[in-house]
C-alpha cells in the first residue's frame, strides 16, 4: 500500500528549528510565521490523508520543489536555506497530526531532496515496507 501526491504550493521556508523560548515562563512557543507554515502544510495535507492511519514500518520520499530563481534551472538541486532536516521535521509533524500514520517513528526509510522547479510544491510518497 502507498500514498502518493504532489501539493502545488510555494513550500514554506520557515522551519521547526525556529521555535522561540519564553524564559520567564520557561516554555517553548511557535512564532506567527511558524504557525502560518504549519497551518499551510496541514490544510494542504488533509485532502491526501489515507482513510486509516498507516501502521508498521514506512518509507517516506519527499521532494521539495522551490520556485525558480534567475540563475537556476528546473530540476537543479537547491543548496541554500532552509535546511532540509528542519523543513522535513515540520512536514512529518504535520503529517502525524493529520493522521497519515500513528507516529513518525514508524518512518524506517527517509528520502528527501530539494530542487529549484518551474512548478513549486511538495511531492510526497509514503509506502509500507
Amino acid at each position: 500500500m502507498f500514498v502518493e501526491f504532489f501539493m502545488v504550493m510555494i513550500p514554506p521556508t520557515v522551519t521547526y528549528q525556529e521555535k522561540r523560548v519564553n524564559f520567564k515562563a520557561k516554555t517553548f512557543y511557535e512564532h506567527e510565521k511558524l504557525k502560518t507554515a504549519r497551518q499551510k502544510l496541514t490544510d494542504n495535507l488533509w485532502k491526501y490523508r489515507p482513510n486509516r492511519k498507516l501502521r508498521g514500518p514506512l518509507r517516506l520520499c519527499v521532494k521539495w520543489c522551490y520556485p525558480l530563481r534567475n540563475s537556476k534551472f528546473d530540476g537543479q538541486y537547491k543548496d541554500t536555506k532552509p535546511d532540509l532536516d528542519n523543513a522535513q521535521k515540520l512536514l512529518q509533524d504535520c503529517m502525524t497530526d493529520v493522521g497519515f500514520w500513528v507516529d513518525d517513528s514508524q518512518i524506517a526509510s527517509l528520502i528527501c531532496e530539494k530542487f529549484w522547479a518551474k512548478i513549486p510544491g511538495i511531492y510526497i510518497r509514503v509506502e509500507k515496507i
